[in-house]
């Protein structure tokens, strides 16, 4: 399900002495089935943009049109829009409200009027893909989960409604790393087993860069980049300009260019990075 952004430009308390514009002459698409990357610095207006891929904010100036939909359109139903285009916070106890587990990851469901069975299965399969037990989490309060429990029951919520596209802001803030690699590794499944369209919002450039195919950059509520991650993640200069922190491996592969090492730009995993310095210590080797 494509999603296209025509000269969005969006202001805060319009109208206003307050006013403050946040995004500008925006224009992008994303087609079915990519995992795009989003990523700038604090307030640059990634969230802002986000929220209006499904619906949350309704744009003022310019279009988003998601599957040929016109959101600002009267007649949009952008109750449906938000089922397919499904939203996880940032903080799960902005998105989690009901007294247990099971009547959370229901809601959408019964929102959509389907039948009792269906949304039972519904719930039970939307659990099983996020590694939420049913037996023994059903009927658990839903404030006594850990974190990367909720966050999964966050998730676990958008799935039930069978999303084609899943827009994850900053999912994995404030986990240990054992929860943060449990729920990236969910999100790498859902996107290669069920070809989710996968929008990734995220501070951590190593999570981005492990996990998207192509990167849009903002920077001042305007994109200044939107190219394939290998790409983006080259122009070390322009990215450090902005006050981006680059992933640990391009810091270090960046590092030993500096001293003389004959390496090629651009490496985005550890994988990668032992890849490239081992062939360049083997033509080092050959040339004694």
């Amino acid at each position: 399900m494509p999603i296209e952004v025509i000269n969005l430009s969006h202001s805060y308390k319009e109208g206003t002495p307050f006013e403050k514009q946040v995004l500008f002459d925006i224009n992008l698409s994303i087609g079915a089935g990519e995992f795009v990357g989003i990523i700038g610095p604090t307030r640059s207006g990634k969230t802002t943009l986000a929220q209006h891929l499904n619906a949350l904010h309704i744009p003022r100036q310019g279009k988003v049109l998601i599957d040929g939909l016109d959101t600002k359109d009267k007649q949009a139903d952008l109750v449906s829009i938000r089922h397919r285009v499904g939203y996880v916070f940032q903080n799960p106890d902005y998105q989690l409200f009901a007294p247990t587990v099971g009547e959370d990851i229901a809601f959408g469901p019964f929102n959509m009027k389907l039948p009792r069975e269906e949304i039972e299965d519904r719930v039970r399969k939307a659990m099983a893909q996020v590694g939420l037990d049913y037996k023994t989490l059903y009927n658990r309060d839903i404030f006594a989960l850990s974190g990367g429990q909720k966050r999964r029951a966050a998730i676990a919520g958008v799935l039930a409604c069978k999303p084609q596209v899943l827009v994850l802001d900053d999912v994995t803030a404030g986990l240990d790393p054992r929860g943060r690699e449990e729920i990236l590794t969910l999100i790498r499944e859902l996107h290669r087993r069920q070809n989710i369209t996968i929008i990734f919002i995220s501070n951590s450039m190593d999570e981005v860069a492990s996990m998207a195919e192509r990167i849009i950059v903002i920077n001042e509520g305007r994109v200044i980049m939107d190219d394939a991650t290998r790409e983006v993640f080259a122009r070390i200069e322009e990215l450090r300009s902005i006050g981006l922190q680059l992933p640990e491996v391009t810091v270090l592969i960046d590092k030993l260019r500096s001293a003389g090492f004959n390496l090629p730009a651009g490496a985005l995993n550890v994988n990668e990075a032992i890849r490239v310095i081992t062939a360049a210590l083997r033509e080092m080797e050959a040339r004694k």
